[in-house]
């Protein structure tokens, strides 16, 4: 007969398997691949950002309104990488810096349109093009057949984690 201790060992040797099959799935691999890689990309452009002063969240809005006539709150959340809760906080920043400014419409006074400043735009105009050189100098490495198969991969891997299913 079997005594508790004898049930608890063997509970704990299942779960060891049950770990130790987990940790050898085939994707765990390409996932901790693409989190490095994230990573890596994120510290690289994060610094590169800083030193034009700006912080990324920044950076991403000020590129996202450039060469627009502005948008609204709602459409720099869909556009940016900013989450809404976070945009309200940047914006005011950007305002304190004197790089954008709230404007209402005429025909919708109920809500604002975040436009560049003729400052936002010099900075945009300035840092943006600096920006895509430094990236297209890592992209280049890549030829186009190998960026459009990544572009292509990662958007399927995208889909894969929707929240609409």
């Amino acid at each position: 007969m079997k005594t508790v201790e004898d049930t608890i060992q063997d509970s704990e040797i299942i779960d060891q398997s049950a770990a130790q099959a987990a940790a050898e799935e085939p994707f765990i691999p390409t996932m901790r691949e693409l989190v490095r890689t994230y990573q890596a990309f994120a510290n690289c452009t994060v610094a590169h950002v800083r030193q034009l002063g700006l912080t990324s969240p920044q950076f991403d809005v000020v590129a996202t309104l450039g060469n627009t006539e502005g948008m609204t709150m709602n459409k720099l959340a869909e556009r940016t990488l900013v989450t809404k809760g976070t945009l309200t906080g940047i914006v005011d920043r950007l305002e304190e810096k004197g790089l954008v400014r709230r404007e209402v419409p005429a025909d919708n006074r109920r809500c604002f349109r975040i436009v560049l400043t003729a400052e936002g735009e010099r900075v945009f105009a300035e840092v943006f093009p600096l920006h895509v050189a430094y990236l297209k100098e890592r992209f280049g490495r890549l030829s186009l057949e190998e960026l459009e198969q990544l572009r292509a991969g990662l958007e399927r891997l995208r889909e894969q984690f929707s929240c609409s299913e």
